[in-house]
């Protein structure tokens, strides 16, 4: 079936894909700062790890100052364990995320493409030009146009929207004329001389009473 895509709809379309792109880049955006956080949270807790060890290295006092100081690192070294525990599950929330962000990303690419090809098509449908012999196939309902195709194959195909069976046949129409069918199709032939498509069949001119 032949489309009639206006100038509006392409600049939509365009503005579709746009946003397209401004989402893709917010998912990047986003999936670049949650792997910045993961890396410093890592740097953060080296540092204090490596503190901690300088710390126990260095408690070589009497008796009761190291048993005070070795508490105090057993704490420490506790608080670390709950923190590397913390940084273990917000590393697996960031996979999480990062498995999300990509999904969205392939997606959101995957629809800017689509979108990208029916842009490109819809440019090539409003450039491209009618050239000599083209064809279209005319619908017509008790002898008025209703729906203009590409081909009548096309037509035919689109049988279920005029309430027929998928599985209709079409026939050869007689002499009778095209309001005495409650479904016809008419070929109309370009013509580059009147730059209009033409019938190709034309019909038989009536017959005035009285003339010779």
């Amino acid at each position: 079936m032949i489309r009639i895509v206006t100038t509006g709809r392409l600049q939509r379309l365009e503005q579709d894909a746009d946003r397209a792109r401004a989402r893709v880049r917010e998912v990047q955006v986003q999936a670049d700062t949650a792997l910045g956080r993961h890396v410093h949270n890592a740097v953060e807790l080296t540092a204090r790890a490596e503190q901690a060890e300088a710390a126990a290295s260095a408690a070589r006092w009497d008796k009761d100052i190291a048993e005070t100081e070795a508490k105090r690192l057993r704490e420490q070294i506790g608080e670390l364990e709950a923190v590397l525990e913390r940084a273990e599950a917000t590393t697996d929330e960031v996979g999480v995320l990062l498995s999300g962000a990509m999904k969205e990303l392939s997606v959101s690419r995957q629809e800017l493409l689509l979108k990208d090809i029916a842009v490109g098509r819809l440019r090539e449908e409003l450039e491209a030009e009618p050239v000599e012999g083209q064809s279209l196939t005319v619908l017509l309902h008790h002898g008025e146009p209703h729906t203009i195709y590409a081909s009548r194959e096309d037509a035919h195909a689109d049988t279920a929207t005029h309430g027929m069976p998928a599985d209709h046949v079409w026939k050869l129409c007689d002499d009778r004329p095209a309001s005495a069918f409650t479904w016809r199709c008419e070929a109309f032939i370009y013509n580059a001389a009147s730059n209009g498509f033409r019938r190709l069949h034309m019909p038989a001119p009536k017959q005035i009473e009285g003339a010779a």
